[in-house]
């Protein structure tokens, strides 16, 4: 399911005004250590290094729970999500939560008043 949304870890987002607070919206995924990985990461330990695995595991984690938080803003007929942060805990021993929230918000982009000076004249205002 693909939708245009904004999504930003601002309060506000610049060229747009908040015509509407939808409410506040979340997805979250609980993943489980995967048993090849604990042996690979094991073994990078001893010389030290990324963690390719729980770097994957963590990074597929965000986007399935931050799609799950734009899902329930769609939802809410939000057209964007402020505020956004991640959150992680542990569940278990082995399995960790991963949860994004944000406050779902309607938009609507800001129109522009410019001026225009014409030698000799105050100047005219037009709208964009």
């Amino acid at each position: 399911m693909q939708f245009a949304m904004i999504v930003t870890n601002t309060e506000t987002v610049a060229g747009y005004d908040i015509v509407a607070i939808r409410g506040l919206v979340q997805g979250n995924t609980v993943r489980a250590k995967h048993a090849g990985r604990d042996i690979a990461a094991s073994f990078k330990n001893l010389v030290g290094g990324e963690l390719k695995g729980y770097t994957e595991l963590l990074t597929e984690s965000r986007r399935e729970a931050m799609q799950r938080m734009l899902i329930q803003a769609q939802q809410l007929g939000a057209n964007a999500v402020v505020n956004v942060r991640f959150t992680t805990s542990a569940v278990t021993a082995g399995a960790a939560e991963l949860y994004a929230y944000g406050t779902a918000v309607s938009l609507e982009q800001i129109h522009e008043v410019r001026h225009k000076e014409k030698p000799g004249k105050a100047p005219e205002t037009e709208t964009s």
